[in-house]
């Protein structure tokens, strides 16, 4: 097994990270889908090879890979170890770090009565954004938690005051906000970092939107408002979830703090 870990991008044809491309190239010969070339050049005859093992191997959690004949943090984990992708789950600012504490501290609070979108906590999310109960919650949540982290921090709050998931993330690029797009991080999963605000298009100019706490190759733990084990956007109360992958974050991640 190689010594290497997951570089943080993606690797691909036209890739020109050679030795890790060289390892990618190994690694697929002794798994039996060469041989090929260990010249560090990520071409069409690697990319074969790649989509070869995707075809026979499944992720760390047992699932099946996507057969696209690139390297991500999942395939590089299924070839090398999942112990060669490193979790990250260390907040990069203070303010971040807070976020999540207070974040993690609501897990558990419900909606009352279920389904109702109003109880005495929702009500507090929806009152720190103007809102009154009833209404979606999700991204209320989020600003309320960064309220209460700014206030203790003595720090001003950078998130955007809103009830509207979709607002988060329009209102971020407005403002100048760094925002990273579902593209970007599906190609550099390296970009989503814990406290990033994820931001999902639902349809019908709805949305939901959630903390990320850890990230685990392309896998998400997320702490969410208005959800429930599912995932819904319409849910019943403040959920750490496990389930969510960058891929399927169809907007992106903002970066408040």
């Amino acid at each position: 097994m190689s010594t290497f870990t997951f570089p943080g991008h993606v690797l691909t044809i036209g890739s020109s990270d050679a030795v890790n491309v060289r390892a990618i190239q190994k690694r697929l010969t002794e798994l039996g889908c060469g041989p090929v070339e260990e010249d560090g050049v990520f071409g069409a005859a690697t990319m074969e090879a790649v989509e070869l093992f995707q075809v026979r191997a499944i992720d760390p959690h047992g699932q099946p890979l996507t057969i696209d004949g690139r390297v991500g943090p999942t395939t590089w984990a299924a070839l090398f170890g999942e112990a060669t992708v490193a979790p990250v789950a260390d907040p990069p600012t203070f303010l971040a770090a807070a976020v999540l504490g207070v974040a993690g501290k609501e897990v558990g609070v419900l909606e009352d009565p279920l389904g109702s979108n109003s109880g005495p906590r929702v009500n507090q999310y929806l009152e720190s954004v103007g809102d009154k109960g009833g209404l979606a919650w999700c991204a209320a949540f989020v600003y309320w938690c960064f309220q209460e982290a700014a206030v203790a921090l003595k720090v001003p709050n950078p998130a955007t005051r809103t009830a509207g998931a979709l607002d988060v993330w329009n209102e971020a690029g407005t403002r100048g906000i760094r925002r990273v797009a579902a593209e970007d991080a599906a190609d550099n999963p390296g970009l989503v970092q814990p406290g990033m605000v994820f931001v999902i298009a639902t349809g019908g100019g709805h949305g939901h939107v959630g903390f990320v706490e850890k990230i685990e190759g392309v896998v998400l733990t997320t702490i969410e408002g208005n959800t429930n084990n599912g995932g819904s956007r319409e849910g019943i109360g403040v959920f750490r979830r496990s389930a969510r992958r960058i891929g399927n974050i169809n907007r992106g991640f903002v970066e408040y703090a």
